[in-house]
């Protein structure tokens, strides 16, 4: 294969969200496929995360592309068709949960239960040594405190040091400003320094300014 032969294969492979939403808008089942296949991954994650069952995550993740391809001719592009697919698949998941009688969920073990899922950027702001990381005590510890934070404070939590969204992702999806979204971020991060630092680290722990 020629060097311009490779370029082209790359060109051909490469996803254009506008083209790839243009063809979805234009009945395009292919494009479908493709959408779903690009940005399953990542909702189921967040589906998992939210709803803590493998059954309900699968539910939701259809009934998110089902009525993202319904509405995709109000697609507007004021943020990315992923941005625009985690909002649609926060709302069904959220909907889901204030059923009667919806299961309750259990955010320690929905953790538990997906490995790795502690950024270690944490250690620099937590105050907690690198070398720590591996620990299961430490893991455990981090599981127990995540699952205590206040739920307002955890989705967004959830969202940008888990997910690794922007704020401005995880604004658009929780309907927050922006501002907003750093604050609660600031609040969840610093409820993890005051809730782990006594318990990982009781020589230095210090109370939190006011």
């Amino acid at each position: 294969m020629t060097q311009m032969d490779d370029e082209t294969a790359v060109d051909e492979t490469a996803v254009d969200e506008t083209e790839l939403i243009a063809r979805i808008q234009a009945g395009d089942s292919t494009a479908c496929d493709e959408c779903i296949a690009l940005h399953s991954p990542a909702l189921l994650r967040l589906l998992l995360r939210l709803l803590g069952n493998e059954q309900d995550a699968e539910d939701v993740l259809q009934e998110t592309f089902l009525n993202a391809f319904r509405a995709i001719d109000s697609f507007e592009g004021r943020s990315s068709l992923s941005t625009w697919l985690y909002r649609i698949a926060y709302n069904a998941a959220m909907m889901r949960l204030r059923r009667p009688n919806a299961p309750t969920v259990s955010v320690e073990e929905t953790l538990n239960e997906m490995p790795g899922y502690v950024p270690r950027q944490l250690f620099d702001w937590c105050c907690l040594p690198e070398e720590t990381y591996d620990s299961e005590e430490v893991q455990t510890e981090l599981r127990q405190a995540i699952a205590a934070m206040p739920e307002s404070l955890q989705t967004v939590f959830m969202l940008r040091e888990l997910e690794g969204m922007s704020t401005e992702e995880t604004a658009v999806t929780l309907n927050l400003t922006p501002s907003a979204t750093k604050v609660r971020l600031h609040r969840a991060r610093q409820w993890l320094r005051d809730t782990l630092g006594p318990v990982l680290d009781p020589d230095n722990s210090q109370p939190s300014p006011t």
